[in-house]
């Protein structure tokens, strides 16, 4: 996801967890012929089942293997899905009640081999879900999510293989473990741990039950959201969509042809309402494309989520209660950065009170223009009105200079000049997609052309999809079992022009793709021996997607890519100038919508008692944090993918800001250097930040990287507030 539009005031930003590390730590991984050892091993304890299901199958083509997208349905991912998880089963129990005494090799190194099958099953089946999301992928989901997490937990609450892997963990210095292999056990002894292994029967039980009900409650809300999203705003009159710029007008036109309607359609995603907001002259239909996009997931009808929502909130803290902590922010956030919910708060409350004070004088330079009182869909309006006035920049110039392809190209680019991958298209019907509209290009080492991975864009909104823009991986390379490629993917949600048209995009657009795609080169990135070190902390996984946005407007990829689609000619300099001169415009507006979801989320999930009425606890939490009444939550609880599809982001929304102080730190480094591109500080980038995964401690590498902690300072220059 995308968000950068945030400030900060203070010190070190490691300095407010008062949980750094100090030293180097070598995640040295072990030789290749101790790997193939280990693997022998491992494999000498897993039964050898070969799976009957199609979709479990390993994957067969090119590029060493890819789904098999033109054999996906719903049925048979049933059927794999299902077979997958008695495979996994069966290979947890003879890891588990294996008589020889616990290694790393036979416990630890077996299951990271363990459910490969299934692995690949989910990876399809999660795509299908968020990407095409037809009837039929959703019965899947509903009834096969309980089952998944039913076997997660029957891993977790296995009581021989928890103290298998408690023994290789606490035994790692005497077993001589390298630093790398024994952050792995110890990691998997406290994430069991976490998760309710420690817990005698009656409470593996009870958690069972409550983890069951949070994940057919998190399949609920997701496509509860989705259908309200498959909704729009007829316009019929062309008095409807004056003040919009040709391109809006354009994919508007079409996406009312495509529901076979006549005039304009405002499909009910941020990629279509957003411009409709900021452009369109007709206030009073600013405001019911406003009430239709806030109110997803909140209207009293089929659709409402507002008691899913407090029956997940319920679960959540009767589930940390039974674990040990005062509520689920704290469970949450054992395995982050800020480690507790009073960190994360600190920092928020810092930069809280002077956002509010930027948006009182954003307000007021708006009522001047507008001549009455600001509401919330008037904002993106008349701050354009603003926007033009005092700076003389006009959205509507720079879009012709970022049309969709250019800036995948740029992007492309950024990649090849930062970390020499190169990304070529694959020749057309050599690579299954699971819709026609995915582009899949082939990304090598620039250096010597050898083969890294895949790379698959899932660019346009259609019906069923979710909304927003997100990366998914769908195989990793890990050392631990010969390497491999990397199959990942970005998805987009914009709308798609008729007749070849050129689609062209925003800056913010510009800098969502440009983030997203930063997630993409993380994984691709990726030298980390075992799967169980691949994921890093929630409040460091957006850091390097979001240091990525900005390069956007560095000088090679003006000149470079975003020319004029009509014209040829690169942004003149002089554009580019007032965009830096308005960088810091509206960031009272892009901070209070974005962390009014992140303190109410952290809110919501440090109660003591959880509400149930949930509309009453927002407008409550919003009343107390003294929320401007011109502007709304970026995320109404109601539609809040983020926090109610799983537990992902869950008192965890607030790692965009966390985040964002080592992006800002980062591109300063760049920009010090005289070079944003600059060879050496890139090279160090990829090996220490991207390419480690979490096979180190996340605070102590960015020391190695940057030599010290992050400087705060450098997040408020990007800002443009004071940094004393």
């Amino acid at each position: 996801m995308h968000r950068r539009h945030l400030l900060i005031g203070g010190a070190s930003l490691f300095a407010l967890t008062g949980c750094a590390t100090a030293g180097a730590m070598n995640a040295a991984a072990p030789s290749a012929a101790g790997l193939e050892e280990d693997l022998r091993i491992a494999r000498a304890v897993l039964p050898n089942t070969p799976p009957r299901a199609e979709l479990l199958q390993p994957w067969t083509g090119p590029y060493e293997g890819v789904p098999p997208w033109n054999q996906v349905t719903a049925p048979k991912l049933r059927e794999a899905i299902l077979e997958g998880i008695e495979l996994q089963r069966a290979e947890i129990a003879a890891i588990a009640n294996n008589p020889e005494p616990p290694t790393f090799a036979n416990t630890m190194v077996a299951m990271q081999l363990a459910g490969q099958p299934l692995d690949r099953a989910t990876a399809i089946f999660g795509v299908m879900t968020s990407n095409i999301g037809s009837d039929d992928y959703n019965a899947v989901d509903t009834e096969v999510s309980p089952l998944l997490s039913a076997a997660g937990d029957e891993i977790t609450f296995n009581e021989r293989l928890f103290q298998r892997i408690r023994a290789v963990a606490d035994n790692a210095a005497a077993a001589g473990l390298t630093p790398e292999q024994t952050r792995l056990a110890e990691r998997s002894r406290d994430s069991f741990i976490r998760n309710g292994a420690a817990l005698d029967a009656a409470g593996k039980a009870e958690l069972g039950r409550i983890n069951t009900a949070l994940a057919n409650a998190f399949t609920s809300f997701s496509q509860k959201v989705v259908a309200d999203e498959n909704t729009w705003t007829h316009i019929p009159n062309e008095a409807g969509v004056a003040g919009l710029p040709d391109s809006n007008k354009a994919a508007a036109a079409a996406a009312a042809r495509a529901r076979n309607l006549s005039g304009w359609a405002v499909v009910n995603t941020r990629s279509s309402v957003d411009p409709f907001l900021t452009f369109a002259d007709d206030r009073a239909l600013r405001e019911q494309v406003w009430r239709k996009f806030v109110n997803r997931g909140d209207n009293g009808d089929g659709n409402d989520t507002n008691a899913l929502i407090a029956q997940i909130v319920r679960l959540r803290a009767e589930r940390a209660r039974l674990l040990g902590y005062a509520n689920h922010a704290e469970w949450r956030m054992q395995d982050t950065m800020a480690r507790t919910p009073e960190a994360a708060m600190n920092l928020m409350m810092r930069v809280w009170e002077p956002a509010k004070a930027r948006v009182a004088e954003e307000v007021a330079d708006m009522r001047a223009i507008a001549g009455h009182d600001i509401e919330p869909w008037d904002y993106l309006y008349y701050a354009e009105k603003v926007r033009k006035a005092k700076y003389d920049l006009d959205q509507n110039e720079l879009k012709p200079y970022f049309e969709l392809n250019a800036v995948k190209r740029g992007a492309f680019y950024m990649a090849e000049r930062l970390y020499g991958f190169t990304f070529t298209p694959v020749p057309a019907g050599s690579v299954p997609g699971f819709h026609p509209d995915v582009e899949v290009f082939e990304v090598k080492n620039k250096s010597d052309g050898s083969h890294v991975g895949l790379f698959y864009s899932d660019d346009f909104a259609r019906p069923g999809k979710r909304s927003g823009a997100w990366m998914t991986s769908y195989r990793l390379g890990w050392g631990y079992d010969g390497g491999g490629n990397s199959l990942v993917s970005n998805n987009n949600n914009f709308i798609k022009a008729e007749g070849g048209e050129p689609i062209l995009i925003s800056l913010d657009d510009a800098e969502t793709l440009f983030h997203e795609f930063g997630h993409a080169l993380h994984y691709l990135s990726y030298k980390v021996t075992y799967p169980g070190l691949g994921n890093t902390p929630r409040d460091y996984v957006e850091y390097p997607s979001q240091v990525h946005e900005h390069w956007v407007l560095s000088r090679p990829i003006l000149d470079g890519f975003m020319r004029h689609y009509q014209t040829g000619e690169p942004m003149p300099q002089a554009l580019v100038d007032k965009v830096e001169a308005a960088s810091t415009f509206n960031q009272g507006y892009a901070t209070v919508s974005y962390l009014s979801s992140a303190l109410v989320d952290m809110d919501l999930h440090t109660r003591a008692t959880p509400p149930t009425d949930i509309d009453a606890f927002e407008r409550e939490s919003l009343a107390r944090f003294g929320m401007p009444k011109e502007i709304v939550m970026r995320h109404r609880l109601p539609q809040f993918n983020h926090l109610f599809t799983s537990d992902a982001y869950s008192a965890g929304y607030y790692s965009y800001l966390w985040s964002e102080v080592m992006d800002a730190d980062t591109w300063a480094y760049f920009e010090e250097s005289g070079d944003v591109f600059n060879p050496d500080i890139a090279a160090r980038y990829k090996s220490i930040i991207l390419a480690e995964g979490n096979s180190s401690d996340r605070g102590e590498a960015y020391r190695r990287f940057r030599g010290r902690d992050p400087d705060v300072a450098a997040l408020l220059r990007v800002r443009g507030f004071p940094t004393s």
